[in-house]
């Protein structure tokens, strides 16, 4: 069987210089995997390769055995691949609710509003947030929308940039609920972050500095 992610020897540029220098990693299927380094290791750039945002100058990215060459970036969220970005991105003129559906109208998930019930009920907090526009949250309320967001689309593998970022402890408990609970459900899950005692609850950890994988194991 595949793994779920696998990173090959991949080598990414950003405007003449290079960020990510050869690095490997994967997530096995229902695997909870941390790629783990300070401010500019390249933590970003591997997510932001994976969904086709960045080019690779080298190497491949595979999921379930799919080359993402082959793979247009705004096709990637039909393979069952949902994102958080470090910023959110939500659109705050918009409900909680039609920031929820919206890639699920645009990717043509099907049932979606039966998809919606279930990250409803897997994050109750969203449910009671559904009638507000995006703009009107909090960092954090922000931060659990656009986790709620990416589920709608993630079926298989979920990429989370610095999730925990900003929140306080006890929304920070809630969201590594949540992420452990959607990995007990089949869901593969990648996460970026800075510091690594907040993912001291996943299987494995990678290790980047400047752009290459330092550490393989945890």
């Amino acid at each position: 069987m595949p793994d779920m992610l696998s990173v090959e020897g991949v080598w990414v540029g950003i405007k003449g210089v290079v960020v990510l220098r050869g690095i490997g990693f994967a997530v096995p299927p229902g695997g909870l995997v941390a790629l783990v380094g300070r401010n500019g290791a390249g933590k970003t750039t591997t997510l932001k390769s994976v969904m086709g945002l960045l080019p690779l100058s080298d190497g491949r990215i595979s999921v379930d055995g799919v080359d993402l060459a082959r793979v247009p970036a705004y096709r990637r969220a039909t393979l069952g691949i949902g994102y958080v970005p470090e910023d959110r991105r939500l659109i705050g003129p918009l409900t909680v609710a039609d920031n929820l559906l919206l890639p699920a109208w645009a990717g043509g998930l099907a049932r979606p509003s039966e998809r919606l019930e279930w990250v409803y009920c897997l994050m109750p907090d969203v449910r009671s947030l559904a009638g507000r526009r995006a703009a009107q949250l909090s960092g954090g309320q922000q931060k659990m929308v656009a986790l709620a967001r990416a589920l709608m689309s993630g079926t298989r593998l979920l990429l989370l940039d610095e999730p925990f970022e900003g929140l306080s402890p006890g929304l920070g408990d809630k969201l590594a609920a949540t992420i452990r609970q959607v990995q007990r459900e089949g869901l593969s899950v990648l996460l970026a972050e800075s510091d690594v005692k907040r993912v001291a609850f996943v299987q494995e950890t990678y290790t980047i500095e400047r752009g290459e994988i330092a550490r393989p194991a945890s």
